[in-house]
């Protein structure tokens, strides 16, 4: 029996992580169909590489730590695909390998496996992915089928440095936007899928809307303020990946809804500032994860009085 605490109003539901999990993975469909149409065969090997070091991995440490294995859960799952989605195609399959090996072990585990964790495993396996080889993580090749070849896309002219792709996005039109006809990560081109698979989570009831909403309207907003094009800066990068698929976690933002609309404004004011002061060239990644540090101190400032307790006087 697994016993949560967590701020009060309290309901009793059917839903399994299993069950959860399950339906992420279903609406992350979309977006990985997309992906693999779109890059070919070896965004399909990332993919497969980063999901299933992710299983290995947790298998492997929950026997060696005696632990229950609960791979089944298909949190495992949900992160190795979550990362692989966050990788250009034309990465070495070694990355996906590593970088999973990282979420489920020193971000999960070793904290005390999943829920316990406070940062997204996904996200800080990417952010480290993106220190350590910056060069193979931040240049992006045009999917294939938009070059209308099936082979890999040389280094050259049509690969192009993540700063080209997300500091101008004036230079693609706002159906290449949507479509996926841009370069990027795997999962981050086709907004399309990632909206068919956000839709899918509100539906089911798996996440609600405030965060994403909120996050994205804030960089909206504030790209306008700032004398930009909010349109294609909310179509640009992993801007809307990273809102339904990755500040939803439930696990690193805050429990309460005020705290969430706090969390989400943060995320979309960090993310404007790196990307307009060119600090670096997408800050989707760092700025989820900064706002996954601050959720303890949200959850503080906006927590409930406890029900029973004498209220203090001046």
């Amino acid at each position: 029996m697994n016993l949560r605490l967590s701020t009060g109003p309290h309901y009793l539901h059917r839903e399994s992580t299993q069950t959860l999990m399950l339906d992420v993975i279903i609406a992350l469909v979309p977006t990985t169909a997309a992906g693999i149409y779109l890059f070919g065969s070896k965004a399909a090997w990332v993919l497969a590489v980063a999901v299933a070091s992710a299983v290995i991995c947790e298998y492997i440490f929950q026997k060696l730590a005696k632990r229950p294995v609960r791979i089944m859960d298909l949190s495992a799952v949900v992160t190795g695909l979550i990362l692989g989605l966050n990788l250009p195609a034309e990465a070495p399959l070694w990355l996906p390998a590593v970088g999973s090996a990282f979420a489920i072990i020193i971000v999960k585990e070793l904290f005390g496996g999943i829920g316990h964790n406070f940062l997204n495993p996904a996200l800080l396996a990417r952010g480290v992915l993106l220190a350590s080889w910056p060069a193979r993580m931040s240049v992006y090749f045009m999917p294939t089928r938009v070059l209308g070849i099936t082979s890999a896309v040389p280094a050259g002219p049509d690969a192009v440095s993540s700063a080209t792709a997300l500091l101008r996005p004036q230079g693609y039109e706002v159906y290449d936007l949507l479509m996926g006809n841009i370069p990027g990560t795997i999962g981050e081109v086709c907004k399309i899928a990632i909206l068919i698979g956000f839709l899918y989570m509100l539906f089911v009831g798996t996440i609600k809307w405030h965060i994403p909403v909120i996050f994205v309207g804030t960089v909206a907003l504030m790209t306008w303020l700032l004398g930009g094009d909010p349109l294609k800066a909310v179509l640009s990068g992993g801007l809307l990946f990273g809102a339904v698929f990755m500040a939803t976690d439930y696990v690193t933002n805050p429990m309460l809804t005020i705290g969430q609309i706090i969390f989400a404004v943060g995320c979309g004011i960090l993310v404007t500032v790196i990307r307009m002061t060119k600090a670096y060239p997408e800050g989707v990644t760092y700025a989820i994860l900064l706002m996954n540090i601050a959720t303890p101190l949200i959850d503080k400032m906006t927590s409930r009085r406890v029900y029973g307790t004498v209220k203090k006087h001046a």
